[in-house]
């Protein structure tokens, strides 16, 4: 078990235009009042958070591989990427961390091809369709996780 008091936040493509994009789905908060929600979770439990955001699965790819260094658990909003990248999920699993799979908006209530996602089965905590306030549920329900105090 790790002694680790730190999680990695990883938002996938698109989710930088938070705030601008499609406000009617995703709200008005942007990124940074996503990393700020998520921070002041962790800190709750006295946790740190490192954040990351990238258009580029590599970069994500690389962030993920490099938690397991340093974190106990990832959040993640993989954005598109969670119906459709196969090595996404592959990293998420490799790494052996507890995973968090977080979604703004009820993507079960979206278009069809929404309703996959590659990261379900590695994820032992998922949130969807609770806008940014989300972030603040799945680090709290991981952080439980991590402390064996509760399951996903």
């Amino acid at each position: 078990m790790t002694t680790a008091r730190r999680l990695l936040l990883v938002n996938g493509p698109n989710l930088n235009l938070l705030g601008a994009r499609e406000p009617g789905i995703y709200g008005t908060a942007t990124l940074a009042d996503v990393e700020r929600i998520a921070s002041e979770a962790a800190a709750a439990h006295g946790f740190e958070l490192r954040a990351v955001q990238s258009n580029h699965e590599g970069v994500l790819l690389d962030e993920i591989h490099a938690a397991r260094r340093d974190c106990a658990g990832i959040v993640i909003n993989p954005g598109g990427l969670t119906h459709t990248s196969v090595v996404l999920r592959d990293a998420l699993s490799a790494v052996s961390l507890p995973v968090a799979e977080v979604h703004i908006s009820d993507v079960m209530a979206r278009e069809e091809f929404r309703h996959h996602s590659y990261v379900r089965d590695v994820a032992i905590v998922h949130v969807i369709g609770e806008g940014v306030q989300g972030y603040a549920t799945a680090v709290d329900r991981l952080i439980r996780v991590i402390a064996g105090q509760a399951d996903g």
